[in-house]
């Protein structure tokens, strides 16, 4: 059933854009710009009314048809916000302030070093 929907809606697409870009516009008749005639194509009354209908049944056909693969996708919600998860807010920590610089100037002051293990630090006796 899809496949059979989607063939129409293609085939009504290109229908559309063709019949749209087949009409004229108010100030030159189509056949104009089919042949250079002055004679009308469609008889006395012009190509209007029929390309007015032409257009007004394609468009109901594109419209009818979008709404039913919609349907039939079974993807149609009432809302778009219908089923959305509600992201809790994440609480973060107060920033720790810094700790305050006495002379901004001056240079950083080297970390302090471990201290060496005793028997690292004695000399080596008897060698």
């Amino acid at each position: 059933m899809s496949t059979f929907v989607t063939t129409i809606h293609f085939i009504t697409c290109i229908l559309l854009v063709l019949v749209v870009l087949i009409q004229s516009g108010k100030g030159a008749e189509i056949s104009a710009s089919l042949g250079g005639s002055s004679q009308t194509v469609f008889g006395s009354s012009g190509g209007a009314n029929f390309f007015t209908r032409f257009t007004s049944a394609l468009a109901a056909i594109f419209f009818t048809t979008s709404i039913l693969l919609t349907v039939l996708s079974g993807q149609a919600r009432k809302s778009v916000f219908e089923g959305s998860v509600a992201v809790p807010a994440q609480q973060s920590a107060p920033a720790q302030p810094a700790a305050p610089v006495a002379n901004p100037g001056a240079a950083a002051p080297a970390p302090a070093q471990p201290a060496a293990p005793a028997e690292a630090a004695k000399p080596a006796a008897g060698r």
